[in-house]
């Protein structure tokens, strides 16, 4: 009977680390809100943007983006997206130089996405958050509008 007892008792607990593993591994590192941090970030070409705060909330395999940055001229933006990731394009709405995200997760902490506009490629980037989930960086590279080179590299801090 002990013997029974013990064997129940150890697979219960072998049952609970492996639920708590799986959870910890489907936590998805986007969710809460963050704050670009301006002096930490790059941007070329410049300027960089005033500020910019992105609201994430967990969706069904993927996210929900709510952003409002504020550009260099002062014009504030509010732009949206549902997107799941298995690199599909989702249409994101609000931005003119995009309407169109696919996102792929990598690992637990690094996502690839590829932004298009008019079914054309413009950006290629890659979102990596920190192990202590208080960091979070993207890094872009493509062409704007007006065919220059971009390559920055936001940095964004979790509120």
């Amino acid at each position: 009977m002990q013997k029974h007892s013990i064997v129940v008792h150890t697979t219960m607990i072998f049952v609970l680390i492996l639920a708590l593993a799986i959870l910890a591994m489907a936590a998805d590192p986007h969710v809460g809100t963050w704050k670009l941090n301006v002096a930490k970030s790059k941007f070329n070409p410049g300027p960089p943007p005033k500020n910019d705060t992105m609201a994430f909330t967990a969706q069904d395999n993927g996210i929900k983006l709510v952003e409002d940055p504020v550009e260099a001229d002062g014009k504030a933006r509010h732009i949206e997206i549902a997107i799941k990731y298995d690199g599909k394009d989702y249409p994101l709405t609000g931005s003119p130089a995009i309407d169109t995200l696919a996102l792929r997760r990598i690992d637990a902490n690094t996502f690839k996405a590829v932004a298009k506009k008019a079914g054309k490629e413009v950006l290629r980037a890659r979102e990596v958050f920190s192990k202590d989930g208080k960091t979070f960086t993207l890094t872009e590279k493509g062409k704007n509008a007006q065919g220059q080179a971009i390559n920055n590299t936001w940095v964004f801090d979790k509120q």
